[in-house]
């Protein structure tokens, strides 16, 4: 939206100074044209943006000029960064700043712009919880994420799925996926993602760290995420579906989802087709397939085949009924 774009532009014309038309219509992904219809905008609208030519031209701000976007605090400027999310920002402890911090913004806005971005507010709505699934806020959030801010080492007993250890971790960030909080952190020297709701204590150690200048979280989380479901999936599947199955089978991952979007459409709901898909190992696997219900079923390896007819039976014989 036009309104967004120029206050994006306005933000890096402030912290970075004169930039030119082509680096500001490659950030924005726009046309250059667009740039400069967008800079008159600003004119029109009181800012004082001005052109400057020559080999290092570009547009920049009268000398000395600011927004009025002063009197933010230290969380209110944090919950900046989750005023899309109040689910979120209430669980760090900033829903109250997000809600100041959001009336302080709409406030430095030019007039023609607070609609523009009101009208946003009450359109869009961000949920990052799935269906039925209330979220787990972890006792230890608001603990881990001042640790976070501070660049505080802090001292944790966490339950893997294997046992559970003490840790001593280095905090450098926090994420939200699925409703789930994990928080990613250097210890010894590697970087790690831990969930926090298997944190079971934490303690200030009193001790900072130096956090890594080059340490990228949103590339790290979308690099660890993909290497994550690469590891996951040590084998193949040979399973049987009709198209509830495959819809089951497309949302249980990335990986899976590009499998079955890659098969040809079926035309029947009652049409049956078989195919392979990645598998986890085979323990985890058939926990995960039982469920999908019938409308997956399991061909091979015989391994796993075996695993989904002991998990089968077991249920059967739970419900009272006879297997032969």
């Amino acid at each position: 939206m036009r309104a967004s774009r120029l206050l994006t532009i306005l933000m890096i014309l402030q912290t970075r100074g004169r930039t030119s038309a082509e680096t500001l219509a490659g950030e924005l992904e726009v046309s250059v044209r667009t740039v400069y219809r967008d800079i008159d905008q600003l004119s029109a609208a009181g800012v004082p943006v001005y052109a400057e030519t020559g080999r290092n031209g570009g547009f920049a701000l009268l000398d000395g000029w600011k927004t009025r976007l002063n009197g933010l605090t230290a969380p209110e400027a944090r919950a900046l960064f989750f005023s899309g999310l109040p689910g979120p920002a209430g669980e760090l402890g900033l829903g109250d700043e997000a809600a100041t911090a959001e009336l302080k913004l709409l406030a430095a806005l030019p007039a023609d712009w607070q609609a523009e971005a009101r009208r946003m507010s009450s359109r869009f709505h961000l949920d990052p919880r799935g269906w039925f699934q209330p979220g787990h806020k972890p006792e230890f959030l608001k603990v881990v994420a001042e640790a976070v801010w501070r660049e505080a080492r802090i001292a944790m007993r966490y339950q893997s799925w294997k046992d559970i250890r003490d840790r001593v971790i280095e905090p450098l960030g926090l994420v939200l996926k699925g409703g789930v909080w994990y928080v990613v952190a250097q210890r010894e020297g590697m970087v790690r993602t831990y969930k926090l709701s298997q944190i079971i204590s934490v303690e200030p150690t009193g001790e900072t760290f130096v956090r890594p200048r080059d340490f990228d979280l949103p590339r790290y989380w979308e690099e660890a995420t993909r290497q994550f479901e690469r590891d996951i999936y040590v084998g193949t599947a040979r399973v049987r579906a009709n198209a509830a199955g495959r819809r089951k089978l497309r949302d249980m991952s990335e990986t899976l989802k590009r499998t079955i979007e890659e098969l040809p459409p079926m035309t029947d709901p009652l049409e049956w087709t078989e195919f392979d898909i990645p598998a986890e190992e085979p323990a985890w696997a058939s926990h995960e397939l039982t469920r999908l219900g019938d409308d997956v079923e399991v061909l091979a390896p015989p391994e796993l085949r075996a695993l989904m007819v002991g998990h089968v039976t077991t249920l059967a014989r739970r419900y009272g009924l006879v297997v032969k």
